[in-house]
């Protein structure tokens, strides 16, 4: 192969290359997205439906890189760590095959080899680098990146389904995303990939996307992409294969009104919703039916419900409340006993509701008229704006309907709270 054919199919046919690799479903779409990957020195943002195979673009993408341009110092960063390690295991697939041997040869009159391997950093015999640095690294959005500098840096799916259900996800997000563009060179460029999942999520710091959809890609066939339809919610789909927002298809709870005056909730009825470790919020309601209205107070900790006690019943003696209710289907009522060894009144419950068709109907039984009080968690009310089916976390939702089904059908609920004390 001659080193003008070689360096011609890396930068303009990185498809064929793709196909030698054995990624023989790459098509002519994908060989543009690599084009524009490998030769643009832009920031720029592809979003492309779940199969798309956009990742398997980028792999190629930064092997082809780090072998034409060596001088480059590239960054790879999806959201955890472990994702990062996957791709990294890939492009040092590609770095190794005999293909890029066959390549470089040309180009170089040498093999690649690689000088540095590991799960988070690879380094070739291309460079001649001086200072050692690791011509392509990989991490996190949780990790440390003060002090690092790049040429290229390469987002693939940093937003994802915790990004939809959190707003406290969303701008740690962005915030990372932000502090990226303090690490590039001067003259570096950005290429983003992935998919979106809520209006506000780091997608939109980024530059306008280049967009495709399922159907618009080719790649899924009428008939596989009605199986895919059946087999998940509708909200998932919208998402992953039409990247429409999930809020837009599927939202329960409109806009919501705010900044009451907390008096207004005050001698209502509360309500906790505990966490007991994990990814779980511990929620605390506090709801109040005045002349047709339900005032709302909510606090939200993402902490076990043990850490949040103090504050519970500082705020119950705050609003003036009574009772505090409770289900206690996960603890055995455990927490009703500790809150009555405090000199709590407690009115735990069996939950034997769906969750989601609680929240769906009770809580938007009495949405219209929800006035949440001023000093109520935004976390808690986005928490409550986002819920859908499909949601990560439900806990402020949980706890809102909860109570909402006691005010709503008082007088003839079949809900009987055993009360301590």
């Amino acid at each position: 192969m001659r080193r003008e054919t070689a360096i011609k199919i890396l930068e303009f046919r990185p498809v064929e290359f793709g196909h030698l690799l054995g990624f023989t479903k790459l098509t002519e779409l994908h060989n543009g997205w690599m084009i524009h990957m490998i030769r643009d020195k832009k920031d720029e943002t592809l979003q492309g439906h779940r199969g798309s195979y956009k990742t398997t673009c980028v792999s190629i993408a930064i092997a082809v890189l780090m072998v034409l341009h060596p001088s480059y110092r590239i960054a790879f960063i999806r959201k955890t760590d472990d994702d990062v390690k996957e791709i990294i295991k890939q492009v040092k697939k590609i770095l190794t095959s005999q293909h890029m041997a066959l390549f470089t040869e040309a180009i170089y009159g040498i093999p690649v080899q690689l000088t540095e391997d590991n799960s988070v950093a690879l380094t070739t015999n291309m460079t001649d680098d001086i200072k050692g640095t690791s011509q392509l690294t990989g991490f996190g959005t949780g990790s440390s990146v003060t002090g690092k500098h790049f040429d290229i840096i390469f987002t693939d799916d940093i937003v994802n389904l915790k990004d939809r259900a959190s707003r406290a996800e969303r701008e740690r997000t962005k915030l990372f995303y932000q502090e990226l563009k303090n690490l590039l060179n001067r003259g570096g460029w950005m290429k983003n990939s992935g998919t979106p999942w809520h209006k506000d999520d780091a997608f939109s710091l980024m530059p306008p996307p280049q967009r495709y959809d399922c159907y618009s890609t080719g790649l899924i066939s009428p008939e596989e992409l009605e199986d895919i339809r059946s087999s998940m919610t509708r909200s998932l789909f919208a998402a992953n294969y039409e990247l429409r927002h999930v809020a837009a298809e599927d939202v329960l709870f409109t806009e919501p009104v705010k900044n009451a005056d907390p008096a207004k909730a005050e001698q209502g009825l509360c309500h906790v919703d505990a966490a007991y470790g994990g990814e779980d919020y511990t929620a605390f309601t506090i709801m109040k039916r005045d002349n047709g209205k339900y005032y709302i107070y909510g606090r939200l900790w993402h902490k076990h419900v043990d850490d949040c006690l103090s504050d519970i019943i500082r705020l119950r003696e705050t609003f003036l409340c009574g009772k505090i209710h409770m289900e206690d289907n996960g603890d055995k009522g455990y927490l009703a006993k500790d809150l009555k060894r405090r000199g709590e009144r407690v009115a735990p419950y069996h939950e034997s509701m769906n969750k989601y068709l609680k929240i769906s109907t009770y809580l938007k039984k009495i949405w219209k008229d929800a006035v949440f009080v001023e000093g109520t968690d935004d976390e808690y009310i986005d928490q409550i704006c986002d819920y859908n089916e499909n949601a990560e976390h439900d806990d402020a939702p949980d706890s809102c309907a909860s109570l909402a089904r006691l005010l709503w059908r008082k007088g003839e609920s079949t809900y009987k709270p055993l009360l301590y004390g």
